[in-house]
């Protein structure tokens, strides 16, 4: 591969994933039932409403769940992915359905991320800025409440410290480390494609 071909490479995974990053922030803040008035929630709407409207039409939304928004993460991913393989040599045809596989890992991975980064801006604002009622630090904590709340319940406050982020950014790693990680070693995914997930 020569340099330009790599820095194109480059310059495709980190727009691409920029993009997929507010598609897929669209289906987890309609997930989470986020405040939709929010000028974050806007603009990852605005950013995505030209692509998603005619994906509406095929696609409906389903017991709350943004189908669509889901759909539309996968055919970025799997574009993405198409144009990294092609562009390092190999034949995006000839893996075909593997192709279909690593799209969803990287999905998945992304899908975690978010939350995991999510739950770090949050620890990070409830020291700097408890009950800040700036837009950024609101939506951060709509996305995290659902998946902190289930560790909430099993785990006591200790003293009015919440450790229920410590149990979910453990879950998280597991998730992401042994069954992200081990489902893309067992599929055979090239190292191209690595920075996906």
């Amino acid at each position: 591969m020569t340099g330009f071909t790599e820095a194109l490479i480059y310059i495709i995974q980190t727009l691409g994933s920029l993009y997929l990053l507010i598609v897929l922030l669209r289906f987890i803040l309609q997930l989470v039932r986020a405040d939709f008035y929010n000028p974050l929630s806007q603009f990852t709407v605005k950013a995505t409403q030209p692509l998603l409207k005619p994906l509406r039409r095929i696609i409906p939304g389903f017991g709350g769940l943004d189908l669509a928004s889901l759909a539309l993460a996968i055919l970025v991913q799997l574009l993405l992915m198409v144009i990294i393989v092609a562009l390092a040599g190999a034949n995006p045809a000839a893996v075909g359905l593997q192709l279909l596989v690593w799209t969803m890992i990287a999905v998945t991975s992304l899908f975690l991320k978010i939350f995991f980064f999510a739950m770090i801006i949050s620890v990070i604002l409830s020291w700097v800025a408890p009950g800040s009622y700036n837009p950024g630090a609101q939506l951060v904590n709509q996305i995290c409440e659902p998946l902190l709340a289930p560790f909430r319940k099993l785990i006591p406050s200790l003293g009015g410290l919440d450790i229920s982020p410590i149990f979910a950014f453990i879950a998280l790693n597991l998730l992401d480390r042994f069954v992200i990680g081990n489902l893309a070693a067992m599929t055979g995914m090239p190292s191209i494609l690595s920075p996906f997930i």
